[in-house]
């Protein structure tokens, strides 16, 4: 952990908060995720050995706690993490305000479709199972057919065709599907000008939107 030398209370947090990753590491803890491989899946990006540096370092800080059952660990947000939220919350909506430009490097299908996962509005689906296929033109088919199955309360997310008839297809850029996603173009823009299209009943172009929703930041006000 770097010391800047300084007694001010912002410069003591940043040697814990600073360093590269740690705030999207503690983003993932503060959505819900728990152990090791949903961390890795929400920062894919980053190796598996800087992800356990960074955990260490966030247990010793105290922002958060680790716990092991049956050789499997557990992380869980500590009140002194909890404290960090509106922090998280104000920088990711401070990014979508003034940082609206993406570059192609920024677009990544691993973990915008684990993003849509973990935040899926499950009373807005059927029942029953519905498996709904997404396909991105733009990207090599290796990582660009993705499968999200919902049955009851629970949401799997397959990068392989897991078998079970599919309610539809959507179909778009992976740009196109990023913007929407962070609620930077509306989804009945991009489905009247068939920037995505949904192959399946006619029903499916109405109810997809409300299948899938849009990022928590996504209501931010834009400035003008």
């Amino acid at each position: 952990m770097t010391s800047y030398g300084q007694f001010c209370p912002v410069a003591k947090a940043m040697e814990v908060l600073d360093e590269r990753w740690t705030l999207l590491v503690l983003r993932e803890l503060l959505t819900g995720s728990r152990h090791f491989n949903e961390l890795r899946r929400g920062v894919p990006k980053m190796s598996p050995a800087l992800l356990s540096k960074r955990l260490r370092s966030l247990e010793r800080a105290g922002v958060i706690r680790r716990t092991t059952e049956g050789g499997r660990s557990t992380y869980t947000v500590t009140p002194c993490g909890e404290e960090l939220r509106p922090v998280v919350e104000a920088l990711g909506a401070w990014g979508v305000r003034w940082i609206g430009e993406l570059g192609e490097e920024d677009l990544d299908p691993h973990l915008l479709m684990w993003d849509v996962r973990r935040t899926v509005p499950i009373q807005a689906w059927p029942r029953g199972r519905t498996v709904l296929a997404f396909r991105f033109t733009d990207v090599p088919a290796k990582v660009g057919h993705w499968w999200l199955c919902v049955a009851g309360d629970e949401v799997d997310l397959c990068d392989y065709d897991p078998g079970y008839e599919v309610a539809g297809t959507v179909e778009a850029s992976l740009r196109t599907m990023t913007e929407i996603w962070r609620g930077d173009r509306p989804w009945t823009h991009a489905l009247r000008t068939g920037l995505v299209t949904v192959a399946g009943p006619r029903s499916l172009d109405r109810q997809v939107p409300l299948w899938l929703g849009q990022s928590t930041l996504a209501a931010v006000p834009r400035p003008a």
